[in-house]
């Protein structure tokens, strides 16, 4: 068996999962984000282990009988985040994660120069797509662009810093002692040649753009390759044995593109989590620079995905459950919104909402552009707002779902729904009806990340191979688009699409 980590953005899992991807057991706690007024998102990688060790040890302790069965660890997390660390792996500060956007005057900076296409230097944007598929993000949110506030901000911790490591392999350092990685990982920081999916290395072209350093960054290794065996004192303070092995293991995105059961190419899944994701595993390197979506390294060895990802999805509920009950929701809240939502008809009685809490990412790179509600009256009760957002993200969700058919040059069709956000069949109703795609739910939708990556662990240890997955990942339910929405649903998508050029005109 696996012990499967997974290092959410709001709430971290472990999970004990068996060769085939069953969850025999599993545990999860929240965790907090430290905002800072000048756009700064933190998290304390110290308070990621503290989370992870008491909940292995909870674990254990209510699955006794599974402990001595377990081989390997395999760790996912959040993606796009930046955890300096000193020569002997010790965190110098908080984590930057994905959230972050301090770094954006830095990558205006180091993207800029005339002829220039969209706010960047033709020779060098030439060379980022030809050489990884994409460019920085000019939002500020890559690590690339944490390093290079850093930098600027903090040079002190900059210099201090011996390597710079994504959250994941953060957790393998502490795990093994190793500072490695996997192409995959660090594919967002815009510093490796992905051309061949075998042989991702850094570059030293894009390394010079950057003014960094080989060294301050960690080898890469396949997402597949055994680090080596956990360390003594971390297998004591967990309870587990010392011949475990630990697996370099994926991101989330890539985590959850398996652990969907979309394992062959074109099989699509859409996450409903914090933020929210259409993708699936593509054969080739592609790369769609209008609506910045690019194929990029996935999580299976030798493959590619497709990379996006849109700002915010379930945080649009979970906001809404705060504005509503404050610090003290009862457990039952989205269950309470969901049966709101309900009773209120498609369309939510002329209520819209826009779901750019955040700004957005694909399929437009707008930081800056707000959501809201719009046509709000007197007339309308919790029921339409509820059933608003839920509709808002979904229209979204259309627009991204698009963007990503035309790159993959197909029709997408069923999508896999995982993610918090899938336990909602009314949504699942929702995005059949907005999308017009059949929807399958699957089964244990919000634990598709770390089923995935236990998977990917079973798969490294020899236990069984990529093409025996997808029969293991149960669906619970199926949706079909309902015909007597689709007529409504079309209009108010041209009419999603109208509002954000008018509200883009205003958040430039």
């Amino acid at each position: 068996m696996i012990l499967a980590l997974d290092l959410g953005t709001t709430a971290v899992k472990a999970a004990i999962v068996s060769t085939q991807g069953a969850l025999l057991a599993w545990d999860s706690e929240p965790q907090s984000l430290i905002f800072t007024p000048d756009g700064g998102v933190e998290q304390d990688p110290c308070v990621w282990w503290d989370t992870l060790t008491r909940l292995v040890q909870r674990l254990l302790q209510n699955a006794p009988e599974l402990r001595d069965s377990i081989r390997a660890v395999c760790c996912t997390g959040q993606w796009s985040g930046t955890v300096p660390v000193d020569a002997q792996g010790e965190p110098l500060g908080n984590a930057i994660i994905w959230m972050d956007t301090r770094g954006a005057p830095d990558i205006a900076a180091l993207v800029s120069g005339f002829p220039s296409v969209m706010g960047y230097n033709l020779f060098k944007l030439r060379t980022w797509l030809r050489l990884t598929g994409g460019a920085p993000a000019r939002s500020g949110k890559d690590p690339l662009a944490h390093i290079l506030w850093l930098r600027r901000a903090d040079p002190a911790r900059y210099r201090a810093a011996y390597k710079f490591l994504e959250p994941k392999d953060y957790l393998n350092l502490r795990l093994t002692g190793r500072f490695a990685s996997s192409p995959e990982t660090l594919a967002l920081h815009w510093l490796t040649d992905n051309r061949d999916i075998r042989r991702i290395d850094y570059h030293s072209t894009l390394l010079g753009y950057a003014g960094l350093r080989r060294e301050q960054f960690p080898d890469l290794y396949p997402s597949t390759a055994v680090l080596g065996e956990i360390l003594p004192d971390v297998a004591d303070a967990w309870g587990l044995p010392h011949s475990v092995q630990v697996v370099n293991g994926t991101p989330d995105l890539h985590a959850t593109a398996i652990g969907s059961g979309g394992v062959n190419d074109f099989q699509a899944h859409m996450a409903l989590s914090t933020s929210a994701w259409v993708s699936c595993h593509v054969p080739f390197k592609r790369t769609d620079i209008l609506r910045n979506i690019a194929t990029l390294p996935a999580g299976i060895p030798g493959r590619y995905f497709i990379a996006n990802e849109q700002e915010t999805a379930g945080a649009c509920l979970n906001w809404l459950r705060d504005v509503i009950w404050g610090e003290s929701p009862p457990p039952d809240a989205y269950a309470q919104l969901d049966r709101w939502a309900e009773e209120a008809s498609p369309g939510a009685n002329g209520l819209r909402f826009t779901p750019w809490l955040v700004g957005e990412r694909p399929p437009v790179e707008n930081p800056a552009i707000r959501g809201g509600f719009h046509n709000l009256s007197l007339h309308h009760g919790r029921s339409e707002v509820a059933r608003a957002v839920l509709e808002g993200v979904a229209l979204n969700a259309r627009w991204l779902l698009e963007a990503v058919e035309r790159l993959a040059g197909r029709t997408l069709n069923p999508i896999r729904l995982i993610g918090g956000g899938a336990h909602s069949s009314l949504w699942a109703q929702i995005l059949a009806d907005v999308l017009q795609r059949e929807i399958w739910q699957m089964a244990q939708p919000q634990m598709a990340t770390v089923r995935g990556v236990g998977m990917l662990g079973a798969v490294a240890m020899g236990w069984t191979e990529w093409t025996q997955l997808e029969p293991h990942t149960p669906v619970q339910a199926r949706f079909t688009p309902n015909p007597s929405h689709t007529r409504l649903y079309d209009a108010l998508y041209r009419e999603f699409r109208a509002r954000y050029r008018v509200e883009s005109r205003l958040h430039r």
